[in-house]
């Protein structure tokens, strides 16, 4: 027995593709939208963390 058959055995199963459309989809949009409205210093800030040579950033 395939594993789909499982699934469409249990009842109300199918509400967990919508629950977890919505929560991806609700966190994408978030994501997004802190994105486009961050400070562009603290993001060019944050996008050199990396790049920095400094002792107190190592671990």
């Amino acid at each position: 027995m395939k594993f789909i058959n499982y699934l469409q055995s249990i009842a109300g199963i199918s509400i967990y593709p919508m629950a977890s459309l919505l929560i991806f989809s609700g966190f994408f949009l978030i994501a997004a939208w802190w994105a486009f409205k961050a400070d562009k210093n603290m993001v060019d800030h944050i996008s050199r963390i990396p790049l920095d040579n400094d002792e107190t950033n190592s671990l």
